[in-house]
């Protein structure tokens, strides 16, 4: 068992004389990847807050953040725009509802258009 001695994790906690005391941290953990029969990807439309641009709106996707970046990577690449990848969305710029649908539908995803 590896001992945790990053004391910066540790700045401003009041020394405890409590045996079993053990210091929590409030680190998040990541879900692991859904393998791709079991994911239920929603691609929509969206316009809000882009002034007028529309970009392609990947949801649902339950994984870390790596897996998300990859999958994000392979659809730009496919589609030959750019976008983004974060809290569990892919962003395409441009209106790639149909070619993204094929792609994940390809892969082995459960993806639909709404």
């Amino acid at each position: 068992m590896k001992k945790n001695n990053d004391w910066k994790d540790r700045l401003n906690v009041v020394y405890s004389t409590n045996p079993d005391f053990k210091f929590e941290t409030d680190e998040e953990v990541e879900p692991d990847t859904l393998e791709p029969a079991k994911q239920k990807l929603r691609i929509s439309l969206d316009k809000r807050n882009r002034n007028g641009k529309s970009v392609t709106l990947v949801t649902g996707f339950v994984g870390t953040a790596d897996d998300l970046h990859t999958l994000a990577k392979k659809l730009k690449t496919k589609c030959g725009v750019g976008g983004s990848d974060k809290d569990g969305e892919i962003l395409i710029q441009g209106d790639f509802r149909q070619k993204v649908l094929e792609l994940l539908l390809a892969d082995g995803y459960r993806a639909r258009i709404i």
